[in-house]
């Protein structure tokens, strides 16, 4: 019999029965106690701990109901011989400098406005208060939030749908995901440079990419299944897609058979003009629509729509039905209450007037490297590569985090910065700008 060499903390807030078979679980799996080692009985052990008999027999009921030990019918306990394996130690985690939290100005983080905060918590408040569903909730979302999305999409992007052509899903790559599963074998093109979360949910998806040069005609998807872009505000260099460029994406996407995915990631942030009507509204036949709040509201609210292709509508519910895949009920119910309210017409009104304000200060600071964006919460600045990697060290130097352009590519030769406007505060942008401006002179 072996001699259990424990100690039990009484001043703690941990149950000594817990305490007791914490340890002796760490002995077995430690190696310190070897299978079919037997070790001392409930009542001796307790007496030897000065603790009641019921300690050492629920530590022990919970260590043989585990695996580690075993009972035998008139012979005591034993260390099992054949129990989980245990896993072996990890190494001790080498000591890092602390690093200086960096503030990122990246291209999908909005500013809100905070005097909007109440409508905020006013709606989390109806959520509170209302009456959650008996099992699991509609795959294809709530059906007022569908009926409101629908009237949002045909009022502000031309797009007139239904409310049971839209589906709420958990943000942009969630939707991705989506028509990924039900589209046929093949790869699926992107734009180089890209959105890198599209990019990375194609790979994971176990389909090939094929680079599609931003910015220029798209005449031949004949090799891919489907193509995704970013119409309305290119991402990352910017640029609109343009009426004919759009006319013959549809027509190329027609004779390969391929679907197109359109990413209106941020349409409603156009501070020049009107919004461009969606690429979905010339072909709803052969283009899936991908809507978010992330860029509205908050991208950690994960939630977005998708108005699939009619062949693809029904595969995509059913898959949806089969995995119990819908999005969160109080988040869904959250927006709801944001729509009705008007708060997210607010905020987007809001945030459109203070990026037309930053991005004119972000042209003037950066001239001659870069023209005003006249859309979105970021601005592209294409500069030689070494200029580029010197502004982005002296950027985080100073405690902000510039994305690099270079970052955005696969096969194209651009370089720069994306010096976005929205996650941060006007003194720590002009802050940022001040070095940014340093650098590039």
């Amino acid at each position: 019999m072996v001699t259990l060499v424990v100690e039990l903390d009484r001043s703690s807030g941990v149950p000594l029965g817990a305490q007791l078979s914490a340890q002796v679980r760490g002995l077995v799996t430690g190696g310190r106690l070897a299978p079919g080692e037997r070790l001392p009985s409930s009542r001796a052990l307790a007496a030897e701990l000065g603790v009641a008999r019921s300690v050492t027999e629920h530590a022990y009921a919970q260590l043989v109901a585990e695996g580690w030990l075993e009972g035998r019918q008139g012979s005591g306990t034993f260390v099992a011989v054949s129990g989980p394996t245990a896993a072996p130690p990890r190494p001790p985690r080498p000591a890092r400098p602390a690093d200086r939290p960096l503030l990122r100005l990246d291209s999908g983080t909005p500013w809100i406005d905070p005097r909007h905060r109440s409508a905020w918590r006013r709606a989390w408040r109806e959520v509170g208060a209302a009456t959650m569903p008996r099992g699991y909730a509609d795959p294809r979302g709530l059906p007022e939030l569908r009926a409101a999305l629908a009237a949002r999409l045909g009022r502000s992007r031309g797009l007139e749908v239904d409310p049971d052509d839209v589906m709420v899903t958990a943000g942009t790559t969630d939707g991705l995901r989506h028509l990924l599963a039900a589209l046929p074998p093949g790869d699926v093109a992107i734009e180089d440079p890209g959105y890198r979360a599209a990019v990375e949910t194609v790979r994971s998806s176990g389909r090939g990419i094929v680079d599609l040069p931003a910015l220029a005609p798209v005449t031949d998807l004949g090799p891919v299944v489907a193509a995704y872009v970013t119409p309305a505000h290119q991402h990352p260099l910017g640029p609109p897609m343009s009426g004919r460029d759009r006319l013959t994406l549809i027509a190329a996407a027609r004779r390969a058979g391929a679907v197109v995915v359109e990413d209106d990631y941020d349409s409603e942030f156009r501070y020049d003009v009107a919004p461009i009507p969606a690429l979905a509204s010339l072909d709803r036949e052969r283009v899936a629509y991908l809507g978010t709040a992330s860029k509205s509201v908050a991208p950690s609210l994960r939630l977005g729509w998708l108005v699939a292709p009619p062949a693809l509508r029904d595969p995509i519910e059913r898959r949806r039905d089969l995995t119990h895949d819908a999005v969160s009920w109080p988040v869904q119910r959250a927006f709801l209450s944001l729509l009705r309210d008007g708060y997210v017409d607010r905020v987007v009104r809001s945030a459109r007037r203070t990026y037309a304000d930053r991005a004119g200060r972000v042209a003037a600071a950066l001239a001659p490297y870069v023209e005003g964006p006249v859309a979105g919460m970021y601005a592209t600045v294409v500069l030689p590569a070494g200029l580029a990697a010197e502004a982005h060290a002296a950027a985080r130097a100073a405690g902000f985090d510039v994305p690099l352009l270079a970052d955005y590519c696969r096969t194209a030769p651009l370089h720069g910065l994306i010096v976005g406007f929205g996650g941060c505060t006007d003194t720590e942008l002009d802050a940022a700008l001040a070095v940014l401006a340093r650098a590039l002179a």
